[in-house]
């Protein structure tokens, strides 16, 4: 059962090749994304990941890690505060806020940090549901 105060981590990072199949399969192909000669004329500098694939990894956290299997997807909030790059390492960080155990619901922080600087790039905060690891105590 998971707890509040609970923190589960998962480190990630995205290639080029999969931000490019994430544009064909979402048809976001703006070039910022894509195109390095295009982006290294923007205030990037170089191709930025889309948000909403950083993000898409909270899913399966959720689904296959934490709380893992059965774990249904509710809501989420979202806050893009800093652009990520392929090949960087990052770190997800999801801390359990509250337990809603007669609901089998609950809320968590999302966090993705850049694992060197630490800084947080994405923020936001998750509804899950799960009848099976998601109680009253």
């Amino acid at each position: 059962m998971i707890k509040v105060g609970e923190i589960y981590t998962h480190d990630f990072k995205f290639s080029q090749d999969e931000v490019n199949r994430f544009a064909e399969v979402t048809g976001d192909k703006n070039p910022v994304h894509t195109d390095a000669a295009y982006a290294a004329k923007t205030m990037f500098k170089r191709p930025i990941m889309h948000g909403m694939l950083s993000a898409s990894l909270f899913s399966k956290v959720f689904g296959t890690l934490f709380p893992g299997e059965g774990t249904i997807y509710l809501k989420q909030s979202l806050s893009f505060l800093k652009p990520m790059y392929v090949d960087v390492d990052y770190e997800a960080v999801f801390t359990v806020k509250e337990v809603i155990g007669d609901k089998n619901r609950a809320t968590v922080e999302t966090l993705i940090k850049d694992k060197n600087t630490g800084l947080v790039c994405t923020s936001g905060e998750a509804t899950v549901l799960n009848v099976d690891k998601i109680k009253s105590s």
